[in-house]
Order: structure tokens, then C-alpha cells, then sequence
């Protein structure tokens, strides 16, 4: 039955009721009542990305002389709408849904046709006169079209936005380099004591892991080019024009500024994530770099008191409901989290890529939402990382005064008195509480001018030439 809320429409599967004011379909509607399992939905940005296939896809098949003018036309304007921002609340569909994405590839043919329908006065739902599958889709299959979508826009957004926020980051680590070079503290291995460096290179090899970030996006980029689309249902090609795939890889990489290619086996392309996984790897060693960094962040500000507290983090608000002045390292903490779910993601995706059944992946919904997360994630949480951690941080004095009282500088004497009698100053130093110095002065022949030199913790810091 139908009310003044619905309007009945007519799919291959029969009627159906599907809410009067919605410019999604019977096919949709069906969707939203199969798949009731949870709030999540695919991102705008992969929406985005299924449209302006929907766009390229009209100009191409008007080129093939496949698709009347004005049809052509009426598809293009609808697209444009698209993605200008509006309609976003029409895509309903579940990320829990099946898993080659159908749904939410008839999702967009029917919003796009009744767009295309409504900016002529038509009846929606009609599908007259643009159709959702023989014209909005017309040489496409969804098991082409969603795996496309998903290297298309996760391209885009480690292009646009994890690239810079990962570049932001590296910038404001080599300025904290550079202004924390002068000063030395104890190096530590193993949470112990080491030889002294300098914290301007504890902050270089923080700036090296997020510049082999950027590289490791690179990768990623590299492994997302190739395009599904031409193989249509099984790889095949079967319904489309010979030229089409071609043409399609033409028209987008003009509309994004970008060299995609088209996949050289199709096959592979639609029965297998591959790209995917490995561009999700690339990923998840950026969330383990990003979450080393911040922890140690986090460590060299504890205290202030009763910790190592060799920097100042920015107070950025209270750190507690009950302790009056306690200020947490709260930015480095989400990061940290934001780490956790990357690595999470990471191996949903890899669970996704094992479920290539014969012909096609049966999993590509959760892995296009999970991989587009991760990149959203490590992208607001670097820029976020740089702009209101580490471009404040502050170096304190506990860290140069703890130097000369360090017991691994004894490791400067190993090679003129060899490791064990190095190893007996430690000791010594370690039991007694006295300087390597003070007890090297006892138990040594070396005289005070040459210890001050051999113990010298900044020519420690340095390669000998």
C-alpha cells in the first residue's frame, strides 16, 4: 500500500514503496531494508568518485554516438549537482551490504537519473526518459565501477590531503631539529642509559620516518593507478564498446589532474584487492611511525616532576576531573588512537582481499570504507599533530644535566682501556653515585685534561673522522 509518505516504484523485482520525497530508487530502497545493520555509510568522497565516473561515463558514450545529446546532457548537469555538494543525504545505503557494491552503484544511477528527471519536470521515479541502468550506467557493471571508485578516490585523498599533512609534520619536525640541535642528553636503549645524542637528532629520525611517510604514500599512489573499469562483470568487457575503457581513462585523468592507466589484466583487477592491501600496508607503516613518534613525545614530557620531562608540551586544556594543574599530552594521545585504528583497518582490508571468490571480490564495501578512513585519520591527525604539538614544544634542562652523570659515557673509554675496566668504572659509578669522571680520575693512569676530553658528551654525538 501506498500513502501520502511513499510513492511505488517498479523494479525488475516487482513494486515497492520507497519514501515520496527520496531521489533513490526501488533498487535502493530495497537495499536500505536488506542491510538495517548499522549507521556507517560510505564516504562522500567515494560517492564522488562513482559520480564523476556517472559524468565521464555520459560524455564518452555521447562520443561513441551510444547516448543522445540531450540524455548526455541531463546525466552531466545531475553529476554536477552531485558534486557540488548537494545530495549527499540520498545515499543510504549500508557499508554491510553486498559485497561487490551494487547497491550503492544503483544508489547513484538512480539518484543521477532522478536528478536528471526532476530538472526537467518529469515524474521521479519514471526512469523516463533518462534511465538509470541503460543510460546511467551504460557500459558499466558495478563489479567494475566500485573498484574504480574506491583507487579513484582513495588516490585523491592521499594526494590532496595526507601528502601535505605528512609534509606539514616533517616541516615542523626539521624545525625542531634544528632548534634543539645545541642541545645533548643521554641517548637511551633499551629505557636505559646510552651514549649521549643530541635531542636535534632524536627529532631528525622522527623527521626520516615521516619522510619515508610521504614515500610509502608515493607507493601507495603507484598501486592505486590502475583502473578496474572496462572489464565490466567478469572481467570480460562483455556490453561495452571496444573503445570505452580508453576513452574513460582519457576523461578522468582530465578531470583529476592525474595519470590513472587502465588495468592491464582484469581479471585480476576485479577478482582481487591486491592494490588495495598493499596500498593499505603502506598505510598502516605510516600509523606505526606516527604512533613511535607520539609516544615518545609523550614520554620525554612526563612529569613535569616525577618523570623524564627533557621537553614541554603545549598545555592545550585540563588534563583532570579531580587533579587541580594536571596537564595531559592529550594531542599525542590521539594520535596514538588514531594509530590503533589504521593498524585495525589494515586488517580488515587484509581479511577483504582473501575474499576474491572465482570472478570477483565479495568484501570491496568494507574495504573502500576502512581504506578511505585510514587516509581521513592519518591525515587530520598529523596536521593536527604538527600544528598543536610539535610546533610548541620546549626544551628543558633536565635533560644536559643529566649527561655527565649518565654511567654509558664510560663507553668512551673502552677503546683506550679497554671493555672491562670501562665496565668496573660503571659499576663503581653506579654503586657509589659518582660521575664515570670522578671514578675514572681514581682508576685510571689518564690524567683530567684527557678525560675531559675522551668524556666530552658533544664529540660523542658526532661520527670520528
Amino acid at each position: 500500500m501506498t500513502n501520502k509518505n511513499t510513492r511505488i516504484e517498479k523494479d525488475s523485482m516487482g513494486n515497492l514503496n520507497v519514501p515520496f520525497d527520496a531521489l533513490y530508487g526501488a533498487n535502493t530502497q530495497r537495499a536500505v531494508l536488506n542491510f538495517p545493520i548499522s549507521n556507517l555509510k560510505l564516504s562522500n568522497s567515494l560517492i564522488n568518485a562513482i559520480t564523476q565516473i556517472k559524468y565521464s561515463a555520459a560524455i564518452v558514450n555521447k562520443d561513441l554516438g551510444l547516448l543522445d545529446q540531450k540524455i548526455s546532457s541531463l546525466i552531466q548537469n545531475a553529476c554536477k549537482e552531485i558534486l557540488n555538494g548537494k545530495h549527499y543525504k540520498e545515499f543510504v545505503v549500508d557499508v554491510f551490504q553486498t559485497g561487490s557494491g551494487t547497491s550503492t552503484n544503483m544508489n547513484v544511477n538512480e539518484v543521477i537519473s532522478n536528478i536528471a528527471i526532476k530538472s526537467i519536470d518529469g515524474n521521479i521515479g519514471s526512469r523516463e526518459p533518462v534511465h538509470p541502468n541503460d543510460h546511467v550506467n551504460k557500459g558499466q557493471s558495478s563489479n567494475d565501477v566500485i573498484p574504480t571508485a574506491i583507487h579513484i578516490a582513495s588516490s585523491m585523498e592521499i594526494k590532496k590531503t595526507l601528502i601535505p599533512s605528512l609534509k606539514k609534520l616533517s616541516s615542523e619536525l626539521e624545525n625542531k631539529s634544528r632548534e634543539f640541535w645545541p642541545i645533548i642528553k643521554t641517548g637511551r636503549t633499551h629505557l636505559q642509559d646510552a651514549t649521549p645524542i643530541r635531542l636535534g637528532q632524536e627529532f631528525e629520525g622522527y623527521k626520516g620516518q615521516i619522510e619515508l611517510g610521504i614515500e610509502r604514500s608515493k607507493v601507495a599512489l603507484k598501486e592505486l593507478s590502475a583502473l578496474a573499469l572496462g572489464g565490466t562483470a567478469v572481467g570480460t568487457g562483455v556490453g561495452m564498446h571496444p573503445d570505452f575503457a580508453k576513452k574513460m581513462i582519457q576523461e578522468l585523468n582530465s578531470e583529476y589532474d592525474h595519470e590513472f592507466k587502465e588495468s592491464p589484466n582484469h581479471f585480476q583487477s576485479q577478482n582481487s584487492l591486491d592494490g588495495l592491501v598493499q596500498a593499505s600496508g603502506c598505510l598502516k607503516t605510516i600509523a606505526v611511525s606516527l604512533m613511535k613518534i607520539a609516544n615518545d613525545i609523550r614520554w620525554l614530557g612526563s612529569g613535569p616532576r616525577a618523570g623524564i620531562g627533557e621537553i614541554e608540551l603545549p598545555e592545550v586544556q585540563p588534563g583532570s576531573s579531580i587533579m587541580p594543574g594536571k596537564v595531559n599530552p592529550v594531542i599525542a594521545e590521539s594520535v596514538t588512537m588514531v594509530s590503533a585504528q589504521v593498524i585495525g583497518n589494515d586488517t580488515t582490508i587484509a581479511i577483504a582481499g582473501q575474499s576474491g571468490n572465482f570472478e570477483l571480490n565479495v568484501m570491496m564495501p568494507v574495504a573502500a570504507y576502512n581504506i578511505l578512513q585510514s587516509i581521513e585519520l592519518l591525515s587530520s591527525s598529523a596536521l593536527n599533530f604538527s600544528e598543536q604539538c610539535i610546533s610548541g614544544l620546549k626544551a628543558t634542562e633536565n635533560g644536559p644535566n643529566q649527561v655527565k652523570n649518565g654511567l654509558a659515557i664510560c663507553t668512551a673509554l673502552a677503546p683506550i682501556i679497554g671493555y672491562d675496566n670501562a665496565a668496573n668504572i660503571a659499576h663503581i659509578a653506579s654503586k657509589t653515585g659518582e660521575s664515570i669522571f670522578e671514578v675514572a680520575i681514581k682508576e685510571t693512569d689518564l690524567s683530567k685534561d684527557e678525560l675531559e676530553i675522551i668524556l666530552d658528551p658533544e664529540s660523542m654525538t658526532e661520527p670520528k673522522k
